[in-house]
């Protein structure tokens, strides 16, 4: 499962420390460039739920498996884009590839596990995708700067790769026990009206507004810091950038004893108070220090892989049993779009106000999705009190 996690993640955020290098080799604005994050997350997020759909009968470790070994596809052409519009097409394709992965690993936990160890479980996945973004993000930008961009794009399909062929070896085929009958058929009226009904669930669709706060604070300020912090007066150069990312491994560490912590103090009580850490965080970003900066996007990563471990776990709880594949590919969806929309839309932001305006509004997105969870995620008596709170 960590496995699974660190590929999934290689190469998804790999142009992030890449973009003030960007702006200039192909002489486009800040937003132009953002998109090659944004396309990534927005291929993801289109294709998710039927991705999850239409998997919903098939091998778990078959869909994971073939994936894994499609995603490495697009990255490797990506090394040969001309223009930024390539790049961005080969990053959306990338992007379609990658629910195959998610989507399934979260329902795989889901049958394989027992709801007392879900939590923790999940949080170990949680902590590979943590391990897999350090390192694509980390070995982008030390190759770009050392080589350029496009040996970072091989290097990390070769990665993702190797990665895919060990999963392949490793995993388990799962323990085959009887499903219930899909809830998406081969019509796809019967899968809209599914949707429809997911929809109708108060609870789900919180869960689905919290990942999408979750994703967007996260790809917000990981991707529009890197302007504020490539200009003076810290003015660190592409391979400094990427080093950052160094924060991610304090969620290896911070995120498997988050679990344990949520199976007692229950997913909303986790959820509530990783959010608040990760707002604390995000407030340090404004110090003029690098160290506290340094510390704020530990807090900030640390926060929101905790909230998402919580946040995934409560899906499970939240979905009906025969559609949990259909939830958690539209949970994906709102993710993702988070993802998406904080590639671009802090932009219009830091028109206004630079790096202060964009903090101000990921604290109150922040804030929306604190509101939301501890409105809407209170749990029926009927639900242990083992995964929930």
């Amino acid at each position: 499962m960590a496995l699974c996690g660190v590929c999934a993640f290689l190469g998804l955020y790999s142009t992030q420390p890449l973009l003030p290098l960007l702006e200039t080799v192909f002489h486009a604005s800040k937003t132009i460039v953002s998109l090659t994050v944004s396309a990534a997350t927005l291929g993801v997020a289109l294709s998710a739920p039927i991705f999850g759909a239409l998997t919903e009968r098939l091998p778990r470790k078959s869909v994971i498996v073939a994936s894994l070994f499609g995603v490495t596809i697009p990255t490797l052409i990506a090394a040969t884009a001309h223009t930024i519009g390539q790049l961005i097409f080969w990053r959306f394709l990338q992007g379609i590839t990658l629910p195959g992965i998610y989507a399934v690993v979260v329902t795989y936990i889901g049958e394989e596990w027992p709801p007392e160890r879900m939590a923790l479980v999940m949080s170990i996945y949680v902590s590979g995708t943590a391990l897999g973004g350090f390192i694509g993000r980390l070995t982008s930008g030390i190759l770009a700067d050392a080589f350029n961009w496009r040996v970072s794009f091989l290097t990390i399909g070769a990665f993702s790769l190797m990665g895919a062929a060990a999963v392949a070896t490793w995993l388990p085929k799962g323990s085959g026990r009887p499903r219930p009958s899909p809830p998406v058929s081969r019509n796809f009226r019967n899968f809209a009206n599914q949707v429809q009904e997911l929809f109708r669930n108060r609870r789900l669709v919180a869960t689905f507004a919290v990942g999408f706060n979750v994703l967007f604070s996260l790809v917000a300020v990981f991707t529009w810091i890197t302007f504020h912090l490539s200009a003076p007066p810290f003015s660190l150069s592409t391979a400094a950038l990427s080093s950052l990312f160094v924060v991610y491994l304090a969620g290896l560490v911070v995120t498997p004893a988050a679990g344990f912590v949520i199976t007692r103090v229950g997913v909303r009580a986790g959820v509530a108070g990783a959010i608040v850490f990760s707002m604390f965080g995000v407030l340090l970003t404004l110090a003029p220090s690098i160290h506290l900066v340094i510390l704020g996007l530990t807090l900030l990563s640390s926060g929101v892989f905790v909230a998402q471990t919580a946040s995934q776990s409560h899906l499970r709880v939240a979905a009906p049993p025969a559609a949990r594949v259909t939830a958690a590919g539209l949970y994906l969806t709102f993710y993702y779009l988070g993802g998406t929309a904080a590639g671009s839309v802090p932009g219009l932001f830091w028109a206004l106000g630079k790096w202060p305006a964009c903090v101000a509004f990921i604290l109150a997105m922040q804030g929306i999705a604190l509101a939301i969870a501890l409105v809407f995620w209170r749990t029926p008596n009927a639900i242990p009190r083992s995964i929930t709170s």
